[in-house]
Order: C-alpha cells, then structure tokens, then sequence
C-alpha cells in the first residue's frame, strides 16, 4: 500500500513538472501575444504618406510593415493613376475612404468608393486605378507581406 502510494505521489510530481516545463515553454508566445494587443488610432488627414512602388502612388503606414509581414496603410492613388494589371502574393483587403479606387479583373469593373469594401485574394490578376477626377484614398490591410507582380 505504501508503495503503490510513493509511486503514485512520483506519478503526479513528474505530471506536475511537465505541465510547468510546457507552461514556462509557452510564456514568452503568451507575452508577446499581449504585448501585440493595443489600441491603434490613426486618422488619414494627418498621416505622413511617402512614394509607394507606382508612380502617382503614396503611402502612409498604420500600423505593422509591409515590406516584411502584416500590416495596415492608408493609400492614396492621384487622380487618373493607372497601376495597370498585377498580382499579390498575399491577399489583400481595401476600405474606400475618399474618390474611388477602381477595381478589374475578368468579371469585370467594381467602383470601391467611400466606405466600400474589397478583398483581392493573393494570386488574383486584377488592375487598379485611381478616379479619373478625384484619385483615390483607401485603407489597405494585408495577412503578410505586400508585392506587386506585374501580369504576364
């Protein structure tokens, strides 16, 4: 009886320490985790945007990077910019704010005007355009890395 108690009691130990060691293991996930978790305010009439890839077009970054991962930007296309037909890598998310962005692909023409939604999955040929008076003013938010490949 003594025994089969000691073996027992070895028993939930050795479980009590692997559950320690696997909990230790997964701390520092778990603070970066909590640490990523902040409010994020931006407002796109103060944002300082710079020359993205295309010519007419402009960045402001929100929050993340998209030259290397996830990420959040407001986009401005001048007027009549024509980025011509492309692909992403990675899916890609729009939110028209101001003028229009335009959107082609083989089905056709979307107008993605102020608060309008697009989502543009990864490998799609697809063109984008600014309005042809106003440009275009949008938030983009992409699941990794943003690219532009020219269609073939």
């Amino acid at each position: 009886m003594k025994k089969s108690l000691f073996v027992l009691g070895v028993g939930a130990l050795v479980i009590i320490a692997a559950a320690s060691a696997q909990q230790a293991h997964k701390a520092p996930s778990a603070a970066k985790k909590v640490a990523t978790k902040k409010v994020v305010y931006s407002s796109s009439s103060e944002a300082s945007f710079k020359p993205a890839a295309a010519k007419g077009v402009s960045q402001a970054v929100v929050w993340g990077n998209p030259d290397k991962g996830a990420h959040g930007t407001y986009t401005k296309f001048e007027p009549g910019v024509d980025v011509g037909m492309h692909t992403h890598t990675n899916d890609v998310w729009i939110v028209g704010i101001k003028g229009a962005y335009l959107y082609k692909d083989d089905a056709g023409e979307k107008r993605v005007g102020p608060g309008d939604f697009l989502r543009v999955p990864g490998g799609h040929k697809h063109s984008s355009a600014g309005d042809k008076t106003e440009g275009a003013l949008f938030y983009e938010e992409g699941s990794a890395k943003f690219d532009l490949i020219p269609a073939k």
